[in-house]
């Protein structure tokens, strides 16, 4: 009898600094992705039943954990993305603020809510409450691989579903981690899985029967998932990038709005889909603030020793698209004050601060993802505000200003801005985070995050039997006049 042993297709990922292999991981199949839903299926029933109290507490556990652990976990984030310990510290920190509000407020959002039920069917008692979809597939990204992947697992969670999780093939190994101690705190059933590979694996499980699929990437990949989904009719929830401004009015603060623009465009290498690309300056601050900018921007630089202040760029294709981008816009008259052409190397990125770019380069139109920056002035915030809202992005954006910071955000066309800081939005739990236009639909974070992955239950219950019963074939024509003058009486009245 001959044994044919079936051999596991692996991968491994890379320390993008070094090219070091930090781990091997299997190519999951489209049979694996079924299995996992499969035992995903029974799991979630077992969650459910827990009940928010009960799930909570497991919660809290594993939060428990990961706090302990948060260097260890920063760790292999810093091997796989390359960014430096103390950056994946903050996504440490973030994700556990996050596990731990949603652990505390699932029941008081998603729990029975009692609804008025007007005088028509006053008979009645209304409630609505929020159930959980049953299994729910989180596709990862690679440049913040644990905190934001836990902006969908951990309110999935805390809705009662079981979750599994594709995490980006540039880190796995984040992914295995965050499964692995999730196992210590909830043993008893497979709640929370695994499944690693690239695109083939990712569409498996867009196919294999989730109730919804939860993405972050890129629009061109988010609308693959969005066709893979819609052969199953399974809903998908879209985060994907962004070309976020930065405006600077005439009374901000010229040094704080200069160092939010260098760290929001500088931090993690650029890498960050709600960080700052574009910056609108009025033109009675702009001399200042660019000189500021500049001295801060060269303070700053790409590395892999103690020294440097961001890393590599973590997928290698996108340093083409960072070096076509500073090109396009040199050859379109814009000035590199700082760095430039020469600043893109085979690994790592040097900041670059551009001025007197064209709003129709690529460098102001398309998301670079790099350490680049625009630079343009403004006669007014009305112009920068229209030159900030002609993008098909529309994630994130900032706004400094002393008088009118509040009025300036409501008119940009994001999903999120901060005022008077940086990215602030995305640390504060019950705050929602999303998108518009090519940066996506729905919304992680707070309470909107958590209905994300829930369905509304409508229930009316009858506290007693009607004068009026509408909905027989026994109704007379007395009862049809009576409730014709009723509805007549309260909104008929002319205005």
């Amino acid at each position: 009898m001959t044994t044919v042993e079936h051999k596991v297709e692996t991968f491994d990922s890379l320390n993008p600094a070094t090219d070091e292999v930090v781990g091997t991981y299997p190519v999951h199949t489209e049979k694996d992705v079924a299995d996992a839903v499969a035992r995903a299926r029974n799991a979630s029933a077992w969650w459910q039943s827990l009940g928010f109290a009960g799930r909570a507490e497991r919660l809290q556990r594993w939060k428990g954990i990961i706090t302990r652990r948060g260097p260890q976990l920063a760790d292999v984030i810093h091997q796989e993305t390359g960014k430096p310990h103390s950056d994946a510290m903050i996504e440490v920190v973030l994700a556990v603020d996050h596990t731990d509000w949603v652990a505390k407020n699932a029941r008081k959002v998603l729990g029975p809510k009692r609804r008025a039920s007007g005088l028509l069917m006053a008979n009645q008692a209304a409630s609505v409450e929020y159930q959980p979809l049953g299994v729910i597939g989180v596709i990862g990204p690679w440049n913040y691989p644990l905190f934001t992947p836990m902006g969908s697992i951990v309110y999935a969670l805390a809705a009662g579903n079981a979750v599994i999780f594709k995490p980006s093939e540039y880190t796995p190994g984040v992914g295995k981690w965050l499964v692995d101690s999730f196992a210590e705190a909830v043993p008893e059933h497979p709640v929370f899985q695994l499944v690693t590979g690239f695109g083939a694996t990712g569409a498996a499980l867009c196919r294999a029967g989730v109730d919804k699929i939860g993405f972050t990437g890129s629009a061109a990949t988010g609308k693959k998932i969005m066709a893979a989904c819609a052969e199953t009719l399974t809903p998908v929830l879209i985060e994907a990038g962004g070309k976020d401004a930065l405006l600077v009015d005439e009374d901000a603060d010229v040094e704080a709005a200069a160092d939010a623009a260098v760290w929001g465009g500088m931090s993690n290498a650029g890498q960050t889909c709600v960080g700052v690309e574009r910056v609108y300056v009025h033109e009675k601050v702009y001399d200042s603030f660019v000189a500021a900018t500049v001295e801060k921007a060269r303070a700053v630089r790409a590395g892999a020793d103690a020294g440097a202040k961001i890393g590599p760029i973590t997928m290698p294709a996108q340093v083409e698209i960072i070096r076509k981008h500073i090109a396009d816009a040199i050859a379109r008259g814009g000035k590199a004050l700082v760095g430039g052409p020469d600043a893109v190397g085979d690994r790592f990125v040097q900041p670059t601060v551009l001025v007197d770019v064209p709003e129709d380069s690529i460098a102001v139109r398309d998301e670079t993802f790099g350490p680049t920056l625009t630079i343009s002035k403004v006669k007014d915030m009305d112009e920068a505000l229209v030159k900030a809202n002609d993008s098909r992005y529309g994630l994130g954006s900032a706004v400094y200003s002393k008088r009118r910071g509040m009025e300036l955000a409501r008119r940009l066309r994001s999903g999120m801005t901060a005022v008077n800081s940086i990215i602030s939005f995305a640390g504060i739990p019950s705050l929602p985070f999303g998108g518009v236009g090519d940066s996506g639909f729905g919304r992680i974070h707070g309470a909107d995050g958590l209905k994300e992955f829930t369905r509304a239950k409508a229930i009316a219950r009858q506290r007693f039997r009607a004068p009026i019963n509408l909905t027989t074939f026994t109704r007379t024509e007395k009862a049809d006049a009576a409730v014709a003058k009723l509805i007549t009486l309260l909104h008929g009245k002319r205005k």
